[in-house]
């Protein structure tokens, strides 16, 4: 089935979902819109809408110019098994002991690893970006050097590839949670499919705001792999819910946004204890003192 794209950028957030939210009432009508933040600090947003049918470009200038966006850039996609170009192209993340890969890798599993299988064709990411890769590595040190955490947190967790990692390596029950219901569902039937029902309790929530996240709390280790502003703005509450000693290992951080990250959390009451960079990408493990 053809695909048509059309992309534009908003200043803030708020006007690219209003944006976004207007194009729903177009004709043709889209099958799906997104707004995606620039992480280049300039608080810009693209606004993505997708068509099976040719859209109405100039309809689409016009609900642009009236949201004060830029013009929308239209293009048909190129008709690709999308799935099955992921599954040719990406190869097995290795982090430490970790072993992120797709059911068509299962047999590349090495001897002793902790095995997560995400499929390809699973939303909110295979666990290849740079940013999960930082969060499983800093881990892995953690538990190299003896520090086993009891309870366990993963705010923000997508597939979560992170909370099973966890619960591959622990005992007790890790705390996943998401602001998005289909990421949370997403992360139910990963934890389902990796064997780990009973082990990771999947929840929809926005930071730490759910009975079960507050009643499991202090916890030894959060994971946060989100976005630099809403790191920003959980910190008080990260330190609330960290035991006295407890870490939270912190991704989603442009390089650039590092120190902004690493100071809000400082005023909070937790130093960094260990930064990493990857790529363009930052993980910072933070300890409440």
């Amino acid at each position: 089935m053809p695909t048509w794209t059309a992309l534009s950028q908003a200043d803030g957030r708020d006007a690219a979902e209003d944006l976004a939210e207007a194009c729903d009432d177009l004709t043709p009508e889209p099958v799906g819109s997104g707004v995606f933040e620039i992480e280049d600090g300039s608080d810009r947003w693209e606004v993505g809408v997708y068509f099976t049918d040719p859209p109405d470009e100039i309809a689409l200038a016009l609900l642009a110019a009236a949201h004060g966006a830029q013009p929308f850039a239209v293009s048909r996609l190129p008709e690709v098994d999308w799935v099955a170009h992921v599954r040719r192209e990406l190869s097995p993340v290795v982090a430490g002991r970790f072993f992120v890969h797709g059911s068509h890798d299962a047999q590349r599993i090495p001897e002793g690893a902790e095995a997560l299988c995400i499929e390809a064709a699973m939303a909110f990411g295979t666990g290849h970006h740079d940013t999960t890769k930082g969060c499983l590595l800093a881990f892995d040190r953690l538990l190299d050097a003896g520090e086993v955490p009891h309870r366990v947190a993963d705010i923000g967790c997508g597939t979560a590839v992170l909370a099973m990692a966890a619960a591959r390596t622990i005992h007790g029950v890790v705390v996943a949670s998401d602001i998005d219901p289909v990421a949370v569902e997403t992360a139910q039937a990963n934890v389902l499919a990796n064997g780990l029902d009973g082990r990771v309790e999947c929840v929809l929530a926005e930071g730490f705001h759910h009975p079960m996240l507050d009643g499991a709390a202090p916890y030894d280790l959060v994971f946060a792999n989100i976005l630099k502003q809403p790191l920003i703005d959980i910190a008080p509450d990260m330190a609330r819910h960290l035991a006295p000693g407890g870490r939270a290992i912190l991704s989603g951080i442009l390089i650039a946004q590092a120190d902004e990250v690493a100071a809000a959390y400082a005023a909070s009451g937790m130093g960094v204890e260990r930064r990493d960079d990857i790529g363009e990408w930052s993980t910072l493990v933070v300890r409440r003192g």
